[in-house]
Order: C-alpha cells, then structure tokens, then sequence
C-alpha cells in the first residue's frame, strides 16, 4: 500500500529487476493485480513491471469524480515510491486512457506509451457507441452518476467474439478470474471508469509527445476500431498496429509484441 500525498492510498504491484520499466494500467474492472501471463512475457524480455489498483479497486481507496487525468499524479507518486526515474506505460481496454494521461502529463518521465484496445475519448466527430455490442453503461455515464449507478450489473456474452472466448478459455483465464474477483468486489471501480471515459478526460491528446503504439482488433464489440482510428489522428506521434481478426480480448496475443516495441525506445 502506497500512501498519496492527499490521505488516499494505492495498492501497488512490483515484479522487481533491473530491466525497463512498463507501468501497466488495468482493463475495467481488474484488481490491479500483475497476472501470470503478464509477468511471464515481460521476464522473457527483462522487464520489470509495475502496476496498481486505480481507486476502488483492490485495497485502493475510492476517489469520486477522479477524471482520466487524475492517474498521471497517483503513478507519478508510485513511480516515486518505487524509485522509479523513467518508464513506459500500457494499458489495456480501460486502461488505455490513464496510460494516455501519464504520457500527456507526465512529460519526460514516460518514454513510451502502449494502448490494446483503448476506447477514445467522448466526442461528436464520430458515432461513438457505433459498433458496441452493450454500450448501455456508457450511455448512462454520459447522463451522470445517479443513471450509471442506478444500471444493474450486466455483461452480454455477445460482446466478446469466438476468439475472445478460447483466449479466456487458455492463455488469458487468469485475466478472466482477476475481472471476476474485480466485479465480485462491488462495482464501484467500474462507474467510476464509465464516467471518466464520457465525461472530459482532464487533457487533450494532442499534449502526448512520447511515441505511442494502438493495438486494436478488428472484429471489437467492446471498444470498436473507430476508437483507435480517432486517436490516430488526433495523437502526435502514433501508429495503430491491427490485428483485424482479433476481438476486445484476443488482442491481448499483441503483448509479448507490445512489451517490445516498449522497451526498445
């Protein structure tokens, strides 16, 4: 546990070593947790990695109305804790926006940063529920917390293509029981992601220096390929690797690619 300068606290994860470092920000909802195929992909490459739980999830204590942005100060405040100078981010699904704010924010600080299947942030310049197999959540977080907090708890199997399921199934099950451990644990950490994602973000992409890498299925129900192509264009340095046959989870088979990309800055 990682005490903020503000009276929070963070639940923070090290895999220790000497190599580069990523810091890696979790899907929505996770626990925080480094997972096994996580850990055993980056000590193949020696990376060492870091993470940890965004408010309200795992031991993390709950910050209401946190936007994207707030993440760049509570890994600023982990790095330090880590004594950690510079490092790359990635982040997956949910995860991808808060590792979007640290390289926007956090200048020098970060030399890279990595996104698999990241949702944009809210505009009109684009259907932005387009191609979302269940999007209720986010249309109630564009309405406020009193509508998002009032949807109950749903996920449609629909959402999530045949290759999504078999990756679960294999190689990705820890992902599927660390998200289970997540929801079990009550669904606050996921409204609080859901409005962070539709409401302003805290910064501009635009502000994002660092190289930054998009990987992104073709065939998403969850965050569909108009998200990435939005980023792209708006990102200063960017490039979107597709995997057109992959899903919202099967892009996650980009990792060990990803992880590379990372540590050859």
């Amino acid at each position: 546990m990682i005490a903020l300068d503000n009276g929070r606290a963070l639940e923070a994860y090290d895999s220790g070593g000497d190599g580069t470092v990523i810091v890696w920000h979790h899907g929505t909802p996770q626990t925080g947790a480094l997972i096994a195929p996580l850990l055993q992909e980056a000590a193949k490459r020696s990376i060492r990695m870091v993470s940890y739980a965004r408010p309200s999830y795992g031991g993390s204590t709950p910050n209401p109305g946190r936007d994207v942005a707030s993440a760049a100060s509570d890994v600023a405040q982990v790095a330090d804790a880590f004594g950690l100078e510079r490092f790359a981010v990635m982040g997956a699904s949910g995860g991808g926006p808060h590792a979007l704010a640290c390289a926007a924010l956090l200048g020098d600080r970060v030399s890279r940063a990595a996104t698999l299947a990241s949702i944009a942030p809210y505009t009109d310049e684009f259907d932005w529920f387009d191609g979302m197999v269940a999007p209720r959540a986010l249309q109630a977080a564009r309405e406020g917390r009193e509508a998002r907090t009032a949807l109950p708890p749903e996920f449609d199997e629909g959402s999530f293509t045949a290759r999504d399921w078999a990756v679960l199934e294999d190689r990705w099950k820890a992902l599927g029981e660390d998200a289970g451990k997540a929801g079990a644990a009550g669904p606050e950490g996921a409204i609080d992601d859901d409005l962070a994602f539709a409401t302003p973000w805290g910064f501009e992409l635009e502000r994002v220096t660092a190289p930054v890498l998009l990987a992104h299925g073709g065939e998403d129900r969850v965050i569909p390929l108009s998200h990435a192509h939005h980023m792209l264009g708006r990102l200063p340095d960017a490039e979107l690797w597709l995997r057109p046959r992959d899903g919202h989870v099967s892009i996650l088979d980009a990792v060990p690619m990803v992880m590379e990309w990372l540590r050859d800055a």
